[in-house]
């Protein structure tokens, strides 16, 4: 079968416009963005120009239907391939700031994704839809403090049915955009089984409301230090919460289905953003090079430099073809031949980014690591993103086991 993992002709027009708004408006507009955060005193609202901002931007997108490409294989929105979304994605991924423009940001995409695979008409009405137009958003809880949550076997945090509800009672942390006042509701994970049954059939997927009695955010945790505001990853408390029978997400004990029917596209979203991020660091430490001059010399044409760009270069475009590699296993249909090209790109993708971006740091010397440049918090969130959805030693193993399994 061949494998097309180019520009084709219905995305080009589509790249072309989101590649030009991302350049010429959301980047210098993700500066003045996040310079807003905590003006007004409180860090998890948006200030009034943080509102107009993305109101403008998204407002832009909307009129030239640059809007939720991320329903792929759908009949809504553009019905994409993940192949054509990896390209786009790739462009919206060069600030924080660029997929919520297009209403492609995490974790809403992937929530968005549950609800509308596995939701209720009420859930597809009164979350889906609001979701859709980014009137709200919403947190994925699945991490518990307590339990090594790469094994999502472990998780212990209940739901017991009592009645017509639903009792929740635990913690859940690393809630990311759970500290965001636009928060609305939780797609969450919650053991209702007890030890007896099998284990990936011992948990089931809810939505929760964020706002109801008994829900207590106990603080963001810090990313290197900063609690990434107005987005943040929340240390949230579940005191007897009490949801209908009817918040269930396709049947109990079906959890592990509903999660990796989201986490799959999800993980292979952030790496396609990844390598948007490393093209954004490559470009500034070429810039930078040029323009900077040292021991009367372009830093560029001191000590190892050329090798430097040029490995980087090298990476990029192989981390590409193997993102798009995957997006097109993705689009073949069978997951199970999917997941482990899903596994490579998830640890490659990461550590390529990582690696471009500290030479970026490098060729800025100070200002590098300093808020004039956006490489700190590019850094900070690579790093980050070598945990999230699965540590790299995970996605090794499964790798290596799908590699072993023809030996055996």
């Amino acid at each position: 079968m061949e494998m097309n993992l180019g520009i084709t002709e219905r995305l080009k027009p589509i790249l072309d416009k989101v590649t030009a708004l991302m350049h010429d408006e959301v980047l210098n507009a993700d500066v003045e963005f996040h310079k807003e955060v905590g003006t007004t005193g409180n860090r998890w609202s948006m200030t009034a120009r943080q509102q107009e901002i993305l109101e403008t931007l998204q407002s832009k997108a909307k009129e030239q239907g640059l809007w939720n490409f991320w329903l792929t294989d759908s009949d809504k929105g553009y019905g994409l391939s993940t192949v054509e979304y990896a390209h786009l994605a790739e462009q919206m991924g060069w600030c924080v700031l660029g997929p919520q423009v297009f209403n492609c940001a995490a974790p809403d995409t992937g929530n968005m994704e549950v609800l509308e695979r596995y939701g209720t008409a009420e859930h597809k009405e009164k979350w889906l839809e609001p979701l859709l137009q980014s009137h709200i958003r919403s947190a994925y809880l699945m991490t518990e403090p307590d339990v090594a949550s790469s094994d999502a076997t472990n998780l212990k945090f209940s739901a017991v049915l009592d009645g017509d509800d639903y009792v929740l009672n635990g913690e859940k942390y690393w809630s990311s955009g759970a500290g965001d006042e636009r928060c609305k509701v939780y797609i969450l994970m919650a053991k209702t089984a007890g030890d007896e049954a099998p284990r990936h059939s011992r948990h089931s997927m809810f939505v929760v409301p964020a706002e109801t009695k008994g829900i207590e955010v106990l603080r963001p945790m810090m990313v290197f230090g900063h609690d990434d505001a107005p987005h943040g990853h929340m240390h949230i408390h579940f005191n007897n919460v009490r949801i209908p029978k009817s918040a269930l997400l396709l049947g109990e004990g079906r959890g592990f289905e509903v999660s990796q029917g989201r986490l799959g596209p999800g993980r292979i979203h952030h790496c396609m953003r990844a390598i948007g991020q490393a093209e954004r660091a490559l470009q500034l430490m070429c810039q930078r090079g040029m323009n900077r001059t040292a021991f009367g010399k372009p830093l560029v044409k001191l000590g190892g430099n050329y090798d430097v760009i040029a490995n980087c270069r090298i990476e990029i475009e192989q981390a590409r073809l193997l993102c798009l590699k995957a997006a097109w296993m993705m689009d073949q249909g069978d997951m199970s031949a999917a997941t482990p090209y899903i596994s490579q790109i998830k640890v490659v993708a990461p550590n390529m980014a990582l690696k471009v971006i500290d030479e970026a740091i490098q060729m800025f010397g100070g200002t590098g690591v300093s808020q004039d440049t956006p490489l700190a918090d590019m850094y900070m969130q690579m790093r980050t993103l070598r945990f999230a959805d699965g540590p790299d030693s995970v996605h090794r193993m499964q790798v290596a086991r799908k590699e072993l399994a023809q030996y055996r």
